[in-house]
């Protein structure tokens, strides 16, 4: 049974993850942590690290980028595995994340869903194939129209897995209305849709002679994300320091 710490318990992710740890018998969720603590839950809640006395295997964390420094101070120092989930970290902080795998296990991910990261390893096959024979890359993403940045953090990534495999010798064309020439072959075509509550959809299309390839993933609720955070804190629980990601997870 693997005992979770819960950071940024009372979000919307926290919560989330309360629910599905509920109906998982491999993971337990022993305390919280987060600045708002008048939610009824069924561990101990504190509005600080410092005040957190319950001991864990490992950190889920699901707060705010304002939060991560005093949390990769707490994980250096008790040497415990953190899922690092929380977003707009700044490059100080990356370098700080760097810093703290050199003492502790450290995953993070651009998005913590199986499906994403699944397609992340069979597109790098998809691209070895296909790139060379001539095939065109675009990609497509969609996102509710609260969402802030575009493209987001997954299809960055997702054009990013594409390109290792290429070698890294493509780039990447975010708007094609200033410019009116034809399609470079090296290029991957990103284009971000924003409204209404669409969760989240990722299409990456491989555009041939007379056939095209789609590999599309559609994020439903927020619950596919919960459940890739939780597979991560029982995969990286007891693991030795360094840094590690959601491939580490996937063993195809």
């Amino acid at each position: 049974m693997v005992k979770i710490l819960m950071h940024g318990c009372n979000g919307k992710m926290g919560r989330i993850i309360t629910e599905l740890v509920k109906n998982d018998e491999n993971a337990e969720i022993v305390a919280g942590v987060d600045t708002y603590t008048q939610v009824p839950n069924d561990y101990p809640v504190f509005d600080s690290l410092d005040k957190c006395n319950v001991e864990a295997d490992v950190v889920v964390d699901f707060s705010t980028a304002a939060a991560m420094d005093a949390l990769l101070d707490y994980c250096a120092a008790k040497k415990v595995p953190v899922v690092l989930c929380s977003t707009g970290l700044s490059q100080e902080q990356l370098e700080k994340v760097k810093e703290t795998s050199e003492k502790t296990a450290v995953l993070k991910s651009a998005n913590m869903s199986l499906g994403i990261n699944l397609l992340l390893k069979l597109l790098q096959n998809a691209a070895k194939v296909l790139a060379p024979a001539g095939y065109d890359i675009e990609l497509v993403e969609k996102h509710h129209n609260q969402k802030l940045d575009a493209p987001s953090g997954t299809a960055l990534a997702l054009a990013d897995s594409i390109n290792e495999a290429l070698g890294g010798e493509y780039h990447y064309v975010y708007d094609r209305s200033q410019v009116r020439q034809k399609r470079d072959k090296k290029e991957i075509g990103i284009s971000a849709l924003r409204g209404g509550t669409i969760v989240g959809e990722h299409e990456v299309l491989f555009a041939g002679t007379d056939e095209v390839i789609e590999f599309k993933h559609t994020a439903y609720s927020r619950s596919v994300f919960g459940k890739g955070a939780i597979e991560a804190a029982k995969f990286l629980a007891g693991k030795e320091p360094g840094m590690y990601d959601m491939s580490d997870v996937i063993q195809l």
